[in-house]
């Protein structure tokens, strides 16, 4: 078997972005939601399916969760202890998850600290990489008022981060847009594409927008029903679009076939038991059909094939450039 090694000039390294819908089916857009009748997550989070839970092919598309800053809205997990609350405990995860410490709290203005917050945590299985800057478009309803939510990603040429994480202030506008030039400078949240979340200011000037809920005097406070019930009233406005991105970097290989290169074939069946030709034809016109393109490292180990859409025809007066790309 005779080999052709690649040049450093024969290869090449390319990336490119693939989008795609979030939700289930691949879709932009999520218009109904539904909960389980038995929340798994008690008073830490609640789980949003886009279709009845005990539907074949209903799936978890996002959770939404509350935190306190002290522990207050919700029961503590050991009546002893005081403030030590599901709350607390939520605040305190997507604290250090967000900030690396407990020594900073929440601030969505730079200055004023949000003692309270509401989590949207995207499914990790809805998205393979990050979530999509400018796509984040989400309407929060409360009586006859409405909000529409997007991040500010095209409203800056700014990437900003929080520690090693990128982030996006939530604003009030659409499609990665402001609505108007004071609306670009009033956050309430962030959104954080590389961790698959939207935190929300649960106070301030989000409040008019958040429904009340009933919340459970026993053992249960579920704070995140409020934002939930936001939700599902803004839908009716405009759906829940969000979609993910993932960037794909290949490496193209340009396998240059010259024209005395590959015109005879090495198939034992193209001889007969002497050594001679049984296709006489081939003796002064010889030529293969290329249908197979395999690729070995220095120890002449296959590490992959390609195969072409359709044979190639090769002989003398031919020259051929099969390009391949590998994914990764």
């Amino acid at each position: 078997m005779s080999f052709s090694r690649y040049a450093t000039d024969d290869s090449v390294i390319s990336s490119e972005t693939v989008v795609r819908g979030l939700w289930s089916g691949d879709n932009n857009t999520l218009s109904s939601f539904f909960t389980a009748s038995t929340n798994p997550g008690g008073e830490y989070y609640i789980d949003v399916y886009q279709t009845d839970p005990t539907i074949t092919g209903s799936a978890v598309q996002f959770d939404l969760q509350y935190g306190h800053i002290a522990g207050s809205g919700s029961v503590p997990i050991n009546p002893n202890v005081r403030g030590y609350s599901p709350s607390r405990v939520v605040y305190g995860q997507y604290r250090n998850l967000v900030y690396g410490t407990e020594d900073v709290n929440f601030s969505f203005d730079g200055t004023t600290t949000a003692r309270q917050i509401y989590v949207i945590n995207i499914s990790r299985d809805r998205y393979k990489q990050a979530l999509l800057p400018g796509s984040f478009n989400l309407a929060l309803g409360s009586g006859s008022r409405t909000i529409m939510l997007t991040d500010d990603s095209n409203t800056t040429s700014l990437t900003r981060f929080i520690g090693e994480n990128r982030i996006f202030y939530i604003i009030s506008g659409s499609n990665g847009n402001a609505f108007t030039a004071s609306a670009a400078t009033t956050y309430y949240g962030i959104m954080l594409p590389d961790l698959g979340c939207v935190i929300l200011d649960a106070s301030g000037s989000l409040t008019p927008f958040i429904q009340s809920a009933s919340l459970a005097t026993g053992s249960v406070q579920n704070n995140y029903l409020k934002l939930y019930n936001s939700i599902v009233s803004g839908s009716v406005t405009s759906p829940f679009t969000l979609q993910s991105s993932e960037v794909i970097s290949s490496r193209y290989f340009f396998t240059r076939i010259k024209n005395s290169e590959f015109n005879y074939t090495t198939n034992p069946s193209i001889i007969d038991s002497n050594g001679n030709l049984l296709y006489t034809t081939l003796i002064n016109n010889p030529q293969t059909y290329i249908t197979t393109v395999g690729m070995y490292n220095d120890n002449n180990e296959l590490l992959a094939v390609a195969k072409l859409s359709k044979p190639l025809v090769k002989d003398f007066t031919k020259e051929a450039l099969i390009r391949i790309k590998l994914d990764y």
